[in-house]
């Protein structure tokens, strides 16, 4: 595999990549409550996340971080920030 860009979105990050969360942020006003919902999902700064499946058409991603498996819509992981992981 090959190595992921040194900071990207996670909704930008190629499926069966590992990468480690670097940051959750709101990408806009709208969001403002999300990051701390996915801070308590597991999405904390350093933990490994991968992208497992993509839904068609922009639909869901498939996630993992950690040893759990999530859902999240394209604007929920583009909240997510994260970093390449050397293997």
């Amino acid at each position: 595999m090959g190595v992921v860009a040194a900071v990207m979105a996670l909704a930008k990050l190629p499926r069966g990549r590992a990468a480690a969360v670097a940051d959750v942020h709101a990408a806009s006003p709208a969001l403002a409550e999300l990051p701390a919902r996915l801070r308590e999902l597991g999405f904390l700064d350093g933990e490994e996340v991968e992208v497992l499946a993509t839904g068609l058409s922009g639909g869901p991603l498939a996630v993992r971080v950690g040893e759990t498996t999530f859902a999240l819509r394209i604007r929920e992981a583009e909240c997510v920030t994260v970093r390449a992981v050397h293997s």
